[in-house]
């Protein structure tokens, strides 16, 4: 007969356990507690009053939140939770059990705060061995808000409802009138239906407006885009006495357009093309991911769904980061980053850009794919250049440079390296980590819960590097 192992859950321990016992050595869990040790947290020590009950210490807090959202455990009601039921989630809270209510205000009362450490983090990794940064890839991904898009309301149907509204509202004005006119009583209960009409009335009258100031907002910033080339333009004209080629720019609308809208549960987020098709409410979210070491070390989140804008701010913020992790030496973007103002403002920070000019077709013919400098093609005499110095030297201004260098079979595979470094950081960030959504509202917030969930990516990632 078969002889088991016996399972005895009744028997008390002799000696008393230690947490120490609880995990292996190499444990994610275990890391994250280093990481945070390394932290200066005196700045969050210092804003407790030091009345009431004792509250938890901060370490611990941003322990089990930067390993919750490392491991996919978002929600303080699951963290919670995770502190009863997961060993590794006691292991940091020591074997308390904060409650969901703690937690959850920990994250919104400290998030600006927690952002800062997206730096310290960064000079942690550099401790490990990371270098200074080098050659980055830069792309966007679209995060749902927490809105529907369905309580969303264009610009047209605001209008509409509106003018619905004030035409019920004179109604029930008037009904109200004849009631006390004949001493009668109504079949409905006009003042409730006064009342609600007029607070939604108000909620569209707010609707109509913000949409109306973000409309001349873009117009502003459209005009003087607009000005800018057609002053390009006229100045080319006079130094050459001759008329400018191509299509002239169209000068911007002003005023919204029926299909503007906006959101009632977060006005600040935007319905957003989502990459499987269909729209959704979201914000358009930002990563600089280093080739080399696969680390974010640059973040920002906005509300436009178009990438071109995003470009400066993000490399601005990558300003903050540690000495040599401030300037990288070239970035890679796709085609939705490409315009001249974001090259030469690369170019003038010293910046090599390689930002696809167009999206490429797959199975490019062999000549091109091979590359301007390979022995194949210089023997063609169909090759834009055969070097890369004979493509530089045909180019004029920053944006044929970059143009001749993507030529090239150097600049080629240099940028091939964009799609495998920074697209697999969103998919773990969305498959692994499951954030496909964020859990606060507004741009402020939500940009905050970004910056957290790319220091626990970050600190992930550091972890993998050490045990690997």
């Amino acid at each position: 007969m078969t002889r088991f192992q016996t399972v005895d859950r009744a028997t008390p321990y002799i000696l008393p356990q230690s947490i120490e016992d609880w995990l292996p050595e190499d444990h994610l869990a275990r890391f994250v507690v280093e990481v945070v040790s390394k932290l200066d947290l005196a700045p969050l020590r210092a804003s407790y009053a030091g009345r009431g009950s004792t509250p938890y210490d901060p370490g611990m807090l941003l322990s089990l939140l930067f390993y919750g959202y490392a491991t996919g455990v978002r929600s303080s009601r699951k963290i919670e939770a995770a502190t009863h039921d997961s060993v590794a989630f006691r292991y940091i809270a020591a074997n308390s059990h904060p409650d969901h209510d703690t937690i959850a205000s920990f994250r919104l009362r400290f998030l600006v705060e927690i952002g800062e450490y997206f730096v310290r983090i960064l000079e942690v990794a550099r401790e490990t061995g990371m270098r200074q940064v080098g050659s980055v890839s830069l792309d966007g991904t679209k995060v749902k808000a927490n809105a529907s898009k369905h309580r969303a309301m264009s610009y047209r149907h605001a209008r509409k409802i509106r003018e619905q509204l004030r035409d019920e509202v004179d109604e029930l004005l008037r009904m109200a009138e004849e009631a006390d006119r004949n001493e009668k009583r109504t079949v409905i209960d006009v003042p409730a239906e006064l009342k609600r009409r007029e607070k939604r009335l108000d909620l569209i009258e707010e609707a109509v407006k913000e949409i109306e100031r973000r409309a001349a907002e873009t117009y502003r910033v459209e005009k003087e885009e607009y000005d800018g080339k057609m002053a390009v333009r006229e100045k080319k004209e006079k130094a050459t006495g001759k008329k400018v080629g191509g299509k002239k720019p169209a000068e911007p609308k002003a005023g919204p357009a029926d299909t503007d809208q906006v959101n009632f549960t977060d006005e600040e987020s935007r319905i957003m093309p989502m990459s499987g098709g269909g729209f959704e409410q979201g914000y358009n979210a930002q990563a600089v991911v280093d080739n080399a070491s696969r680390l974010i070390v640059g973040t920002d989140l906005g509300h436009a769904s178009v990438d071109k804008q995003a470009l400066q701010p993000v490399l601005e913020a990558m300003k903050r980061n540690p000495e040599g992790l401030t300037t990288p030496e070239t970035v890679l973007a796709d085609a939705g980053y490409c315009s001249k103002h974001n090259v030469e403002y690369c170019v003038e920070r010293g910046i090599e850009p390689l930002i696809s000019i167009g999206r490429e077709q797959h199975n490019i013919p062999l000549l091109e794919r091979c590359g301007g400098d390979s022995e194949l093609v210089s023997r063609n005499k169909e090759a834009p250049c055969s070097t890369e110095s004979e493509c530089g030297q045909t180019a004029d201004n920053s944006m044929d440079r970059m143009k001749a260098r993507l030529k090239t079979a150097g600049g080629r595979a240099e940028y091939g390296k964009r799609k495998g470094v920074v697209e697999p950081v969103f998919g773990i960030i969305k498959e692994v980590l499951n954030f496909r959504r964020f859990l606060l509202r507004g741009l402020k917030k939500a940009k905050g819960e970004w910056t957290l969930v790319c220091m626990a990516y970050n600190v992930k990632r550091m972890h993998i590097i050490r045990t690997s």
